[in-house]
């Protein structure tokens, strides 16, 4: 199969699907473009398949499937005859089960070129897979953190509900953490035991700008995902009020219920924007492309971040976001910080874009 066309087509599913993540995916070089764009494609494969229509069997059956097939390219694969050279592509070859390691990968970025013609072991036909072990042969990606994703994903379907905050961050690093470090694999560091912690902070801080984004569609769906002990603080509930089904006359109770949801939603926000104050601590330790694609990503989350803190009432009646034209200036503005010249002493990258 045409690992070129496989990669093509993981694009393709990322500019039409990855409405804020393309903007920072577009900073790439090529080599790491087209890697990270197959992560998505297969996270957004695993998140498709909990948000579709299928019944809960039935969605529990395709999650299982989807662990399967990437369990299949993290497993390795019996060495190749002595005698046999080396094949071409990925043939013969396990995808890297690891966490990051440092560098780029198993090869410098301007000599990792997929082979035309060389389908990796265990991707079958499915151009998603052939795409995602191909890059995993060429990045350090740790393959195993995609079955935190659908651990995750197994919660939404299953309708977990969240007591504490604690509880809440297991799940966010499950989705979102696990993404943050399938990215550290295809951007590289030289301090990966430093960047990896932070790669989840940084997924977590995302994750929780996206709870206060969709707490209306959300609960409209049937989930709740803020921690019960929350709503209990602030003495208010999302059974009443703004968030209610239908058209409502809100009375005195639902106002007053209305303005404490409020007050959650800025103590949530204020909690998010720590997480974020850790995890861009990221930045310094990646190559300038890829602290400029990083950094393009968390930045137009912080950004609608801000205007939920901003006006917190508004989020609990629509659906908040940024237009493309505020999009656009953010990962501009992230591409431009990137330029500057590091301070001396600053952390180098092995395998940095040129």
């Amino acid at each position: 199969m045409d690992v070129h066309a496989a990669y093509r087509h993981c694009e393709e599913i990322t500019w039409s699907q990855a409405r804020n993540f393309s903007y920072g995916i577009r900073l790439l070089p090529p080599a790491k473009r087209q890697a990270l764009a197959a992560v998505y494609a297969f996270a957004r494969r695993i998140d498709d398949i909990g948000d579709g229509d299928l019944p809960k069997p039935a969605k529990l059956a395709a999650l299982a499937q989807a662990r399967a097939g990437v369990t299949a390219l993290a497993t390795p694969a019996p060495a190749p005859a002595r005698n046999g050279g080396p094949s071409s592509g990925n043939g013969g070859q396990s995808a890297r089960s690891g966490g990051p390691s440092g560098g780029n990968g198993s090869q410098p970025e301007a000599n990792s070129q997929p082979e035309a013609n060389s389908p990796p072991g265990g991707a079958g036909g499915d151009l998603v897979l052939v795409a995602l072990a191909d890059a995993a042969g060429r990045f350090d990606i740790p393959l195993t953190a995609f079955g935190e994703l659908i651990d995750g994903c197994e919660a939404d379907v299953r309708g977990t509900t969240y007591r504490t905050f604690d509880d809440l961050l297991h799940y966010c690093r499950c989705v979102a953490g696990s993404i943050g470090r399938l990215s550290l694999g295809v951007f590289g560091t030289d301090d990966v035991a430093t960047a990896a912690p932070l790669a989840d902070a940084l997924g977590v801080a995302l994750q929780l700008t996206n709870i206060l984004r969709d707490i209306r569609e959300d609960y409209l769906g049937g989930r709740i995902y803020l921690p019960a002990e929350d709503f209990e603080r602030f003495g208010c509930s999302l059974e009443d009020g703004p968030l209610q089904r239908g058209p409502v006359q809100p009375g005195p109770g639902d106002r007053a219920n209305g303005d404490k949801l409020a007050a959650l939603v800025e103590f949530e926000a204020q909690r998010a924007s720590a997480w974020y104050t850790k995890g861009l601590a990221l930045m310094p330790l990646l190559d300038w492309r890829s602290a400029a694609s990083a950094g393009a990503m968390a930045g137009i989350y912080f950004r609608l971040l801000e205007r939920i803190a901003a006006t917190p009432r508004e989020v609990l009646e629509r659906r908040m976001s940024l237009s493309t034209r505020e999009k656009a200036l953010v990962a501009a503005r992230s591409l431009a910080v990137a330029l500057r010249p590091r301070r001396a002493g600053s952390t180098a990258v092995k395998g940095a874009a040129r």
